[in-house]
């Protein structure tokens, strides 16, 4: 099975969502120069892909030498890893903070439109964070794994919740999951801050998913 398909219900500790949603995304990484190679490598690998990125690519775009990654990172791999494990749990944290809703209803809708707005906000991130996990060695995919099925944890104990008290109808409760999730990670895939405000897409996607759902 392919490692990007969402199977994700084991917690893991969350981030700070005001921290990893505001222009300071990275503060926690230090050194400056750690940092620096960081962000250099979330632009490469989401422009040019993991694979087809080179360490020159990244130390250029931090404004540093081939050498000085090493000193800072094993491998271009372990960027990878950095990115990936950061950006799984700030995206966990967004679901639970969306989550705390009393009605199933209310609850399905604000995660999802906050799940959306955050894939839109953050759709460099995004785009490396859902699409290059193949890259990952095996214990670094178990780790983010763990992380994936939380997330997906989420979203189905709130339409089991809804089917509960008979908000909503759905038959088939992973697949649902599935199907609901996807609407919000594909945004990484096509969006640009020219077709709609972040806000307004996760409010129409929230809204979207309503209607997957209800009788």
């Amino acid at each position: 099975m392919a490692k990007r398909l969402l199977s994700f219900a084991n917690p893991v500790q969350s981030v700070n969502v005001s921290a990893v949603t505001s222009p300071l995304v990275w503060e926690h990484v230090q050194p400056a120069a750690a940092r620096r190679l960081l962000t250099g490598a979330i632009d490469a690998f989401a422009e040019r892909g993991f694979q087809a990125t080179t360490t020159r690519d990244i130390a250029s775009r931090a404004g540093m030498s081939p050498a000085a990654l090493y000193v800072h990172y094993p491998s271009k791999e372990r960027l990878l890893f950095e990115i990936s494990l950061y950006g799984h749990q700030a995206a966990l944290a967004v679901l639970q903070e969306a989550g705390d809703r009393p009605s199933p209803t209310e609850r399905l809708r604000s995660m999802v439109s906050s799940f959306t707005a955050w894939h839109a906000e953050h759709h460099t991130i995004a785009r490396v964070v859902q699409y290059e996990l193949a890259a990952l060695t095996p214990e670094h995919f178990a780790e983010v794994a763990t992380i994936r099925r939380a997330i997906s944890a989420q979203i189905e104990q709130v339409l089991a919740d809804g089917v509960r008290d008979g908000s909503f109808t759905v038959e088939d409760l992973p697949g649902t999951t599935l199907a609901v999730l996807s609407l919000s990670i594909d945004v990484a895939r096509w969006y640009t801050p020219h077709r709609t405000k972040p806000e307004a897409l996760g409010s129409l996607y929230g809204d979207l998913a309503l209607r997957m759902v209800q009788a």
